[in-house]
């Protein structure tokens, strides 16, 4: 008899067939020198072969045992996502400035290996064949184009932005064959001609790169509309997306408002400590230019994140944690150029042959200040996402394949990630007052993020009691100066953070919502009498799920 679990094997070997892209990403070999069909044709075969695996799990017999029951679950669940995906033609709308295949397609060059010839043949491999893949995800939003369905103007401008920095002398691309040339594998005759395959095919993906910015500024950009918000049912179902609940929109606004009056109290109190007398971006802005607490150039930042990650797992493991061997490397390294500013996470492979990493996409040679970025780091590596996805990865016993390594959602993910910096706080790791109050520079952050895009994409105005700019509509010079002056944002940061939140609807609540739940979680464990530790083990026992099925799964 067919388990969840076999079939969950075989669902995923699928996805990876049909999407390499995702494959990849997730660590599974075998299908690093191919891309996704993109194309209209492409998405119709992969939208039918979802079809055909959601009629399968429907013949599975019911489970009486829990993790067969949630391995059930979680294949349902992701099946109809995809399907509710197919049929509002999303992939017809595919595109904005940080989440998207545009993004992508450049993304999975860095989750590839390095360290052999055949990674290198890979990655020849795909740079011939990115033209193609382009090509494909070209005639998807051309499709989308002639039907009328076309994403706002802001976010193709930023991909427009983005694809020139892919096609100049500053591209990723531009590198690579230096890169394979330094890495020592190449000193033979077929070294030779794979650095002549890899320096060709990197031009040819500079040039297909500028080819696609092309053909958004002059064809696809004067069609796109200027206005941002998507509406509230697009956002509701974005929210489930991204939540696996669906919250009221409009409580979750009005708490959200409460979260930032909160903050900013505790801000102000903290202040007091550091810089009595200064308003609250006068404060920021005497941290962020303490030469004390500031990294002098790239390098050092790196080292000092690496320390951070390498002691807080130390001392953290068997008393708050229980570590297995699996994860205990983590990787820190500078992004590429062409993306959005910010550090971000990728997790391990599937075999745990390819470290966790944290990446970190920054702007201009430094100095940097670290009173944010100790937080920062808690969040994107040790114990934030790289303890809970690769804990996620590792847990074979328990969870479906498919749950391990392609299923889950943000609320879960960012919930922890953010409940793990004040967590971080409460167990004394921010042995300076302004590294406690980047921590909660960063928390304010995610609370503008809950107002600004929930109230942008609903066209809901500011409350005539808060305490910025009250009364007022939103609009994103608005949201730009908020991200800036009460999140500790740069201009450009904040510029290129409020872009995110327009292109990619009710993401941007999740961090703060999670935590929500989390906190909730962890009020009726204590309420219970359970230990901390305990707590967290439950949490991140069951995987990342939704959060209407994250209260069952800590609770079973």
């Amino acid at each position: 008899m067919t388990t969840p679990f076999v079939l969950s094997d075989a669902l995923m070997d699928e996805i990876a067939e049909l999407h390499p892209i995702q494959a990849t990403f997730s660590g599974v070999p075998g299908h690093d020198h191919r891309w996704d069909d993109l194309s209209p044709a492409g998405v119709s075969r992969a939208s039918e072969r979802v079809r055909h695996w959601r009629a399968r799990v429907a013949e599975l017999p019911p489970q009486s045992e829990r993790w067969g029951k949630l391995a059930v679950a979680v294949m349902v669940d992701w099946l109809e996502g995809e399907l509710e995906s197919f049929e509002h033609r999303d992939h017809f709308t595919d595109l904005n400035s940080i989440a998207s295949t545009f993004q992508g397609l450049r993304l999975v060059f860095d989750s590839m290996d390095t360290e052999t010839l055949a990674g290198w043949e890979n990655i020849a491999a795909r740079l011939e064949g990115l033209e193609g893949a382009l090509e494909g995800y070209r005639a998807s939003l051309a499709a989308g184009l002639a039907a009328g369905e076309v994403v706002a103007a802001r976010q193709v401008r930023a991909c427009v932005a983005q694809g020139r920095v892919h096609q100049g002398d500053t591209s990723y691309f531009s590198g690579l064959a230096r890169a394979f040339a330094e890495s020592g594998l190449g000193p033979s005759t077929d070294g030779a001609e794979l650095c002549a395959r890899i320096e060709a095919g990197a031009a040819r993906a500079r040039a297909a790169y500028g080819a696609f910015a092309d053909w958004l500024e002059t064809t696809y950009l004067p069609h796109a509309p200027h206005e941002d918000g998507v509406g509230r049912p697009r956002y509701l179902r974005e929210m489930r997306r991204w939540l696996g609940s669906t919250p009221d929109p409009e409580e979750t606004y009005a708490w959200g408002w409460t979260e930032v009056l909160r903050i900013s109290q505790r801000l102000a109190e903290l202040g007091k400590r550091i810089a009595p007398g200064k308003s609250i971006p006068d404060l920021i802005e005497h941290v962020r230019s303490d030469a004390t607490l500031a990294a002098p150039d790239r390098e050092s930042l790196l080292r000092i994140m690496r320390e951070r990650q390498a002691s807080a797992l130390m001392q953290l493991d068997r008393a708050h944690f229980d570590v297995p061997a699996c994860i205990r490397q983590i990787d820190v390294k500078l992004a590429p150029a062409g993306g959005p500013l910010g550090a971000y996470y990728t997790p391990p492979s599937e075999d745990f042959s390819r470290a966790g990493t944290v990446w970190y996409s920054l702007e201009g040679d430094g100095p940097f200040p670290l009173y944010d970025q100790i937080s920062t780091a808690y969040h994107e590596g040790f114990p934030g996402h790289h303890l809970q996805c690769g804990l996620q990865v590792s847990f074979t016993a328990n969870l479906c394949r498919l749950h391990r390594i392609a299923y889950g959602y943000s609320g879960f993910a960012e919930g922890w990630a953010l409940y793990v910096e004040r967590l971080m706080g409460e167990l004394g790791y921010y042995e300076r007052p302004e590294y406690e109050l980047g921590m909660l520079v960063n928390e304010l952050l995610r609370a503008c993020r809950v107002v600004f895009d929930i109230g942008a994409h609903l066209g809901l105005r500011i409350p005539n009691d808060a305490p910025f700019h009250p009364g007022e509509a939103w609009t994103f010079d608005l949201g730009v100066e908020m991200m800036h002056t009460l999140g500790g944002l740069t201009p450009e940061h904040a510029a290129s953070e409020v872009t995110r939140y327009l292109g990619w609807p009710a993401q941007a609540i999740s961090y703060k919502v999670g935590e929500r739940a989390m906190l909730a979680l962890r009020d009726e464990h204590r309420a219970q009498g359970g230990e901390l530790k305990d707590f967290h083990a439950k949490v991140l026992a069951c995987g990342n799920v939704g959060l209407d099925l994250l209260r069952a799964q800590v609770f079973a």
